[in-house]
């Protein structure tokens, strides 16, 4: 299975630091996208140590006889510890924590984990669609019936995380497999990308741009230029 992939972070246009961090795996092997929270120095290392521990963790076990989704498991549930470990470590960053999603391309079908609203978009043909379930209250309440989508866009609790790395109590983490073929895209994001374009603006983006690195600077251009509130975080892999 041949990849093409290629990402970009930007700090947006009102934080001054970006608490996003992201990594690629040059052999084309996973992709991980986290979201830091808890402070400037805190959402900073929150997701450094995520993207470090769970890149770690799969390069060291990557042979290893586990299926991929436990390796992906056990990948997320170290970062976890990891950041609980610097929070002791660090009282004045006790509340930090981060989002984090993953795909891991190790046997025929990609397997993918996830912690929080990050998202994993699968993009076919002209069709959009979303992977994950947000871990947030908003998305909670919308399931329930509690608000309609409308509502949900604009909730002022709409950034209230149900389930982050970095939480002792952190007792699932949503694993599952993928199926895909040839000429999907993938596309991992921060909550900076989805706060600010909907659904139907991203899909035109990757819609309109036949090269992933346009595509994806087209994506990044498009929500600084809907106010870039937040930290934004794009990454897109291609299968050919």
């Amino acid at each position: 299975m041949k990849l093409r992939f290629t990402g970009l972070s930007n700090p947006g246009l009102v934080r001054f630091s970006n608490q996003d961090a992201y990594y690629i795996d040059p052999e084309g092997r996973f992709f991980i996208v986290a979201d830091g929270m808890g402070g400037h120095t805190g959402g900073e290392e929150a997701s450094r140590i995520a993207t470090q521990v769970i890149r770690n963790y799969l390069l060291q076990h990557w042979q290893s006889d586990h299926a991929t989704k436990v390796l992906l498991e056990n990948a997320f549930k170290q970062a976890n510890l990891a950041i609980v470990r610097e929070q002791q470590l660090q009282p004045q960053c006790g509340d930090m924590g981060t989002t984090a999603v993953a795909v891991v391309f190790r046997d025929q079908q990609p397997a993918i984990a996830h912690v929080g609203d990050s998202r994993l978009y699968l993009f076919r043909g002209a069709a959009l669609q979303q992977i994950t379930a947000d871990h947030t209250w908003v998305n909670m309440a919308l399931h329930q019936g509690d608000i309609t989508q409308e509502e949900a866009r604009a909730h002022p609790w709409r950034h209230i995380l149900l389930r982050c790395l970095g939480r002792e109590e952190l007792d699932q983490i949503d694993l599952q497999m993928l199926n895909v073929q040839s000429g999907d895209r993938l596309l991992l994001c921060s909550d900076g990308l989805t706060e600010e374009l909907a659904d139907e603006a991203i899909a035109f983006h990757l819609q309109s741009n036949p090269a992933i690195e346009k595509a994806t600077a087209a994506l990044l251009k498009a929500a600084l230029a809907s106010g870039g509130h937040d930290n934004i975080t794009v990454a897109i892999v291609e299968l050919e």
